[in-house]
């Protein structure tokens, strides 16, 4: 082989990586999955083309059918690969958590963006005997929690409207299953970098939460739960000192 056959080879792998790629990334703003033919006109390629890249990256787990009937999501193999850079995250951010739960004592949640719902990646338990928590594994819907809504105040409004479902659940009377009530309180969200759960999610459960940005622009959630009857008249204590968290991880993220 020469060197010019060789240069050809390399070039047609970058291709055919940089190219899965572009199928992974559209997946991953479509947790509900896509067909074929709608994966081809995101990525700008022939149907043949995605469902050779769509066969190899099932192989791998790197994609899984949406249903019985068709369409691809992101595979389970992605949450491995994922949760190894979290585990990364989480040692990185344990230092800026505890020093915020020892500040407020309060409960201090991490949590990142997954399939659709907001997944706990870790969490400072404050010694309370009343206290708001969540295993690290959990999900949570995106609509009704403070680090969901946080998360999606952060992404683009295409983004948002793929994300959410078409009707919003109702956990609590204080859910808001209006989208355009709730799109107009996450432009708010954007404006201030903070945001609220009052007994959306479960009742007698509060919550404030701000989105952290690491150096590869992924986006994590830094929440603070607590029980209504701490919550209520501490607002403003808790967000300055969750913003004031927020800004040095994003200036140690840099």
């Amino acid at each position: 082989m020469n060197d010019n056959d060789q240069s050809q080879n390399k070039a047609s792998s970058i291709q055919v990586i940089t190219r899965a790629a572009k199928v992974l990334r559209t997946l991953r703003e479509h947790p509900k999955g896509l067909s074929l033919t709608q994966i081809s006109k995101e990525v700008d390629l022939a149907r043949s083309t995605v469902q050779r890249i769509v066969a190899a990256l099932e192989q791998e787990n790197l994609v899984a059918a949406a249903s019985a009937n068709s369409g691809f999501r992101l595979g389970p193999e992605i949450a491995r690969l994922a949760g190894a850079v979290h585990s990364d995250l989480r040692e990185e951010l344990r230092p800026f958590l505890i020093q915020l739960s020892n500040m407020i004592n309060e409960t201090v949640d991490l949590s990142i963006l997954d399939n659709g719902k907001v997944l706990f990646v870790d969490q400072i338990i404050a010694a309370h005997p009343l206290q708001a928590t969540s295993q690290p594994g959990a999900s949570f819907p995106l609509h009704c929690t403070a680090n969901g809504k946080a998360i999606l105040a952060s992404l683009p409004i295409t983004d948002v409207e793929n994300l959410l479902p078409k009707e919003l659940k109702r956990y609590t009377d204080k859910t808001i299953t209006n989208r355009d009530e709730l799109l107009k309180e996450l432009e708010t969200v954007h404006k201030d970098g903070v945001a609220f759960s009052r007994e959306e999610h479960i009742e007698g459960i509060c919550a404030v939460g701000a989105v952290v940005v690491d150096r590869l622009g992924n986006r994590s959630a830094v929440s603070i739960p607590l029980p209504s009857t701490r919550f209520y008249g501490n607002e403003e204590k808790l967000v300055s000192a969750l913003h004031n968290t927020c800004q040095n991880i994003n200036r140690h993220l840099e």
